[in-house]
């Protein structure tokens, strides 16, 4: 099939009217009327990416972080951005995005990181998106663990259910509080702390939590909190995307093979650990 029936069914699941105003979205590079019959899904458009795609042979890179989330006025291959969009071109293969209009979609990135981390049941957004009156789509979710358990069990129980990184999951809170509702968020989330305090949760998990908001937080009571690395959270979601595309394609009487990228794109690569007397 051609790229352009891949995007279709792509945008069938997430509309790129869904996006935020400020995101890029959508075909960043790839002729719309070339063969596909491999699809790479990554979380992040870097180029160890784009070198497993091409040896695996993939025609289309599905990311979802944009590769040109602000302007740029040349993609000269003497910079990181021209040099990668010069490999694709090369290699033959498409880049596109599904961002935060796959972060509000039900489902999306907030419910597979929700099941990730053992979250049952239904769920609800943390963050309605005001333009859909049935309330189903919005960032984040809430939802009820299987049952209560203390807050270091529950951080080992994300811990496991998410791939591992160097800086693992980090916890603000006492260990031994009762956590039974939680709400997560994939990505940055530090801008919905006031939303999960107002949902009355047990605790919070999403990641890029900054020093002064988390350390506010934390004093004024509230949910526990949990940091997880960036790519980490939002990684559980590209076998979703990957396998809901399968599933509009087979519809359409069509077949592509899918792979979810297994290189760990997290900034942070090490973490050491300072001596007790120094703290």
């Amino acid at each position: 099939m051609a790229l352009h029936d891949v995007t279709s069914a792509l945008e069938e699941l997430y509309p790129p009217s869904w996006a935020a105003a400020w995101d890029a979205v959508g075909l960043v590079a790839g002729d719309p009327a070339r063969p596909v019959r491999r699809v790479l899904f990554a979380v992040d458009p870097v180029a160890q990416v784009v070198e497993e795609a091409a040896a695996w042979g993939a025609e289309l890179v599905v990311t979802h972080h944009p590769l040109l989330l602000r302007g740029v006025t040349s993609v000269a291959a003497t910079t990181p951005k021209g040099r990668l969009v010069h490999r694709l071109i090369e290699s033959g293969i498409g880049l596109y995005t599904a961002h935060t209009n796959a972060d509000t979609a039900r489902p999306g990135v907030s419910d597979a990181l929700a099941a990730a981390v053992g979250l049952v049941g239904k769920l609800r957004p943390l963050d309605p998106d005001p333009s859909d009156p049935e309330g189903r789509r919005g960032i984040g979710r809430i939802g009820r663990l299987e049952r209560p358990m203390a807050l270091h069990e529950f951080a080992e129980l994300a811990a496991a259910g998410l791939p591992h990184t160097a800086g693992g999951v980090r916890v603000a809170g006492d260990p031994e509080r009762t956590v039974r509702e939680v709400a997560v968020s994939g990505g940055s989330g530090d801008s919905l702390l006031d939303a999960a305090r107002a949902a009355g949760v047990d605790a919070y998990l999403t990641s890029d939590l900054r020093h002064h908001p988390a350390s506010e937080f934390a004093e004024h009571g509230g949910p526990a909190l949990l940091d997880v690395a960036h790519w980490a959270g939002e990684w559980p979601w590209l076998a979703d995307g990957a396998e809901r595309l399968r599933g509009v394609l087979s519809a359409r009487g069509a077949t592509v093979e899918t792979r979810v990228s297994a290189t760990v794109t997290d900034a942070w690569s090490q973490a050491f650990r300072g001596s007790p007397e120094h703290t």
